[in-house]
């Protein structure tokens, strides 16, 4: 499973609220939402994110091995 854990810990490191990503850089709620239930978002989205978080993908999203298979 992939975790974003730790992009809620960067963007209070960055001073970046979720408020600010919808109405300043327009990121979706469904987005974030999505990252909050750490379900599947694009390679986009991550590369968006790290442009405004100014950070690497590995800062904001992690894999976290499961006992769930994957069909």
């Amino acid at each position: 499973m992939i975790s974003y854990d730790n992009l809620w810990n960067v963007m209070k490191e960055k001073g970046i609220t979720q408020y600010a990503l919808i109405n300043q850089y327009h990121i979706s709620p469904g987005q974030i939402t999505r990252l909050k239930r750490n379900e599947s978002v694009s390679t986009h989205t991550i590369e968006v994110f790290c442009k405004i978080l100014q950070c690497q993908v590995g800062d904001i999203m992690e894999y976290v091995e499961t006992t769930e298979e994957v069909l």
